[in-house]
């Protein structure tokens, strides 16, 4: 700007050459700019641009522990990892610790099949405890034992391509029969679940608390001790799908693109999307006896 060329008294600049009132500032999130008085949703929250500040509602937000595709997990608290275990596993559970006998009233499950030549496997059959009554689907038909002379405490709708399952307990499932399951959970089981969800306490870097209650650093030794049965073998780590079936390499680096390109340009900035390409490249060389659809589609979706 030239010497002497300021605003008058009470008034900034806008960035722009022009002289603007202090209330009059815009709001930046991500990089944008938005005018005083327009609002976004961040989370489950609406945040409103009133004199350079966001004013956000508090609402308490459902957090989402997500499993899709061949063994890829995102915990409530956000950690990532990758674990391919054919067997049942508990997901969440709120019998944990001291307490783990007789004061928890839900558990979902969920049983991992190979699907592939390669060893990988995807999540194919669920199951939903909520105290006695029990809601299980293995992706062709629902089952539902009823508590006696009780009322259900969950009820099941559609959603697009999901069956959602809405419980009394403050716990929201929803999956695609194949491979997604998104569990939802109210802050009020905050620190009070385990299992391959993680414990839910705002800290990732502890999610990996076996049955045991230890923390340790190793995924095999967290999630092999989550296994309903213990006569199921222990995983241990499976080759590189890429690795394995070469030939698919360049296909599914092609195919998975999508995800970094131009297309989801938009979301970049609000969700990095160099893991879920990774994971994509993965199941798509994974999925070697058909099903190209189900993982290379479930990975970008996931997105």
């Amino acid at each position: 700007s030239v010497s002497g060329c300021v605003c008058p008294h009470d008034l900034v600049l806008d960035g722009k050459g022009g002289c603007i009132a202090p209330e009059d500032c815009p709001c930046i999130h991500n990089g944008n700019s938005y005018s005083p008085g327009e609002s976004i949703r961040v989370g489950c929250n609406n945040c409103t641009c009133r004199n350079r500040k966001w004013q956000c509602s508090e609402e308490p937000c459902l957090e989402t522990c997500s499993v899709y595709g061949d063994g890829h997990y995102t915990t409530f608290d956000g950690k990532r990892f990758d674990f391919e275990g054919d067997c049942e596993y508990v997901l969440v559970q709120n019998y944990c610790g001291q307490q783990a006998m007789n004061q928890g009233t839900f558990r979902v499950i969920t049983e991992n099949i190979p699907c592939g030549t390669t060893g990988t496997t995807c999540s194919k059959s669920i199951k939903v405890f909520l105290g006695v009554s029990i809601f299980s689907n293995d992706g062709h038909s629902d089952v539902i034992q009823r508590t006696p002379g009780g009322k259900m405490p969950f009820q099941i709708r559609s959603m697009g391509i999901y069956m959602v399952v809405d419980t009394t307990v403050g716990l929201i499932l929803m999956w695609d029969k194949k491979t997604s399951i998104f569990i939802k959970l109210s802050p009020s089981f905050e620190g009070h679940v385990c299992g391959l969800c993680g414990n839910y306490d705002g800290n990732g870097n502890n999610d990996f608390t076996t049955r045991s209650q230890s923390v340790v650093g190793n995924v095999l030794e967290f999630a092999n001790s989550w296994k309903v049965s213990s006569s199921c073998p222990n995983a241990n780590r499976t080759q590189d799908p890429c690795t394995a079936n070469p030939y698919r390499k360049a296909w599914a680096q092609k195919q998975c693109s999508i995800i970094t390109s131009e297309v989801f340009a938009k979301c970049h900035s609000q969700v990095e999307p160099n893991e879920y390409y990774q994971a994509c490249v993965d199941d798509a060389c994974a999925c070697d006896t058909g099903g190209d659809c189900e993982c290379f589609c479930t990975a970008v979706a996931a997105y």
